[in-house]
């Protein structure tokens, strides 16, 4: 953390964040998406069905030896609580687990739940994750805005007192996005209508220290253009951009809705999953240092390609 943040004695998520993305030099998100079928032999145990108490095994054993990897070398982890949601009571046990130990390795948790609901759902889910007393607590948690705007209301209380932060799906990555985000609403998009929404609820939750706003928003590698609008709409959100490296995404193109900061382009944070977690030749491996290998270059190759981009 910062020295002006320490001294600070803030606790705002966004300010920690930025502190530590600026620590490391680049915006890189791991995404933590234990796909069963790519999981590397090394790691395999048993038949590796969601139904096989042997795979929750091997994915804790898989993605702590990422983590291993990860530790100190990027801010931030993003696991998808689909992938272990599918082994059942023991897959979200694991899930527990991975969050505590990245938290204990230094890593800020975004847990890519996408939730929403109202009134004491919403405060059930936010006391589930958010909270001081979560039973699975986190940093920050994706949601998705499309039953209303006060389907947030009570994410954004908790987070404001807890000092958590939230990402609220806007333009996502996936290319069907349009049949819905793009429709016209009032002679606008209705992902300019969503980002609108959300100008008084991010502006409440502005830090001290960097200005930059817990309240933050999805907006996919895949549509600069768009991200670009989006960032004129939410001048401090930090944005969750999706769809960098496998998805087609390049690293400008990821960066399009970041703005210039005292260390270079800043402004959120770009995931990905499949090129580090599920590296190139990683899969092949024969020995865990030659796993650990693939691992390395996969991420220290995304590190400079954004390293390099925000330094420009």
């Amino acid at each position: 953390m910062s020295k002006q943040l320490a001294a600070s004695g803030a606790k705002h998520f966004a300010d920690h964040l930025i502190s530590e993305i600026r620590d490391v030099g680049h915006p890189l998100c791991v995404g933590l998406d234990p796909h069963l079928d790519l999981i590397p032999s090394l790691f395999t145990q048993g038949s590796m069905h969601p139904s096989d108490e042997l795979t929750a095994q091997a994915i804790e054993s898989f993605l702590s030896a990422v983590l291993e990897r990860i530790a100190g070398r990027v801010a931030i982890v993003k696991p998808q609580i689909a992938f272990f949601e599918q082994l059942g009571w023991r897959g979200l046990r694991v899930l527990s687990r991975l969050c505590a130990r990245a938290q204990a390795d230094g890593l800020t948790v975004l847990l890519d739940a996408k939730r929403g609901d109202i009134g004491s759902t919403a405060k059930a889910y936010a006391k589930a994750y958010l909270t001081a007393d979560a039973t699975m607590p986190v940093n920050a948690l994706t949601l998705n805005p499309y039953l209303g705007l006060d389907s947030l209301a009570e994410f954004a209380a908790v987070a404001a007192g807890a000092g958590k932060g939230l990402f609220v799906l806007v333009k996502t990555s996936n290319p069907g996005s349009g049949d819905l985000q793009d429709q016209q609403v009032q002679a606008q998009p209705l992902y300019i209508q969503v980002a609108r929404g959300l100008v008084a609820m991010h502006g409440a939750l502005k830090g001290p220290v960097t200005g930059w706003s817990s309240l933050g928003v999805v907006c996919g590698a895949t549509w600069p253009h768009q991200a670009a609008l989006v960032r004129e709409a939410l001048p401090h959100a930090l944005f969750l951009v999706p769809g960098y490296g496998a998805q087609g995404g390049s690293a400008a193109d990821a960066l399009a809705g970041f703005v210039p900061g005292p260390y270079g382009l800043e402004g959120g944070i770009v995931n990905t999953s499949r090129g580090v977690v599920f590296a190139a030749n990683s899969a092949a491996a024969s020995s865990t240092a030659a796993w650990e290998q693939a691992i390395d270059n996969a991420l220290e190759s995304s590190i400079d390609e954004l390293g390099n981009a925000v330094h420009v």
